[in-house]
């Protein structure tokens, strides 16, 4: 008997040896892949909303040309040119960015070529964040949560560089965003960002009686019928109460700044705050960045702010396994 017991036993260590171990020993799924997925299906969309019939009339290019209003010299001027360039050259230049962002996408959801795709999406964020958004409204005011600002682009580039397939030697990351640049560099990426929203909701032309209110009703042309009655309603909610509303959404845009640095719960209450805030200024506010009306590029930084609350989500703490006997030990204490 203690014969065929050690060969059992000396069968188990060798399954174990060779991978055929219980199913509970699996691989889990990789949130941060999980998340790149994510953030490749938006440039997909992108992509596709680019090859829109409304793109390739001049229309686009007056849109590119309205981003210089208000921005110094040195920014509005090669917005204005590269307007013109694309009115010049319309039907060309959209095919090339619309496949530009087809490409990206599938870039990212290729692994082998992921981190080329993820590089290509910083530098393009960054071109188009200057050419396309005028630097969403940072240096002439207009930049506030409600209306997508500080453009949506800029926010690609910041999760590609925390989606980067990469990991700190030390101590397990607290979250996915910190896996690449650690802890301290990504929460101050968070802190910058929402306190960056808290400010410029109380900017004077931000917190001005009818400006919020102002923002909802223009995207509510071309909506269908149940986004624009959401739209009416949150128009109604905030009319005449832009200062009360600013000092509301800078109250939550702190809350959830600081929300990082707080303990494990506190932080993913935090974080659940910025998802809830996403979603209903998406829905309420920026009506889905406008895709089911003609002329939008993207679906604006709703979706991003929730796949970059995500990335920040506290890991589980796993507990620690109790080491494995040898199979000589196992063995013996068959024997015995």
């Amino acid at each position: 008997m203690s014969e065929v017991a050690v060969a059992a036993g000396g069968r188990a260590a060798l399954r174990g040896r060779l991978g055929s171990e219980a199913p509970s020993a699996a691989v889990r799924p990789d949130t941060r892949r999980a998340l790149q997925l994510g953030l490749a299906a938006i440039w997909l969309l992108d992509g596709v909303l680019q090859y829109q019939p409304f793109m390739y009339t001049k229309a686009f290019a007056r849109s590119l040309a309205a981003a210089a209003a208000g921005n110094p010299a040195v920014i509005a001027r090669p917005i204005t040119w590269d307007a013109t360039l694309v009115g010049h050259h319309l039907v060309l230049l959209n095919t090339i960015f619309a496949t530009i962002q087809l490409l990206l996408g599938v870039g990212i959801a290729f692994r082998p070529t992921v981190r080329l795709a993820l590089a290509a999406s910083v530098a393009w964020s960054l071109g188009v964040w200057w050419f396309g958004e005028g630097l969403g409204g940072v240096l002439n005011g207009g930049a506030d949560l409600v209306n997508g600002g500080p453009g949506a682009v800029i926010l690609y580039a910041l999760l590609a560089v925390l989606l980067w397939p990469a990991d700190r030697p030390g101590k397990p990351a607290p979250c996915i965003a910190a896996r690449a640049v650690g802890a301290p560099v990504a929460r101050a990426l968070w802190l910058v960002l929402w306190l960056s929203f808290g400010c410029s909701a109380l900017l004077p032309a931000n917190r001005a009686p009818q400006a919020i209110n102002g923002m909802i009703v223009s995207m509510n042309s071309g909506q269908p019928g149940w986004l624009a009655a959401i739209l009416r309603a949150a128009a109604a909610l905030v009319a005449g109460q832009g200062l009360a509303t600013s000092i509301v959404l800078a109250v939550a845009c702190a809350v959830v700044a600081v929300g990082v640095y707080l303990p494990r719960r506190a932080a993913a209450a935090g974080l659940a705050l910025a998802i809830v805030m996403a979603v209903v200024v998406w829905v309420a506010a920026q009506a889905l960045g406008g895709i089911l009306a003609s002329g939008a590029t993207d679906p604006n930084s709703g979706p991003l702010l929730v796949l970059l609350a995500l990335a920040y989500w506290p890991a589980r703490r796993r507990p620690a396994r109790p080491a494995a006997p040898s199979a000589a030990a196992a063995a013996g204490s068959l024997v015995g």
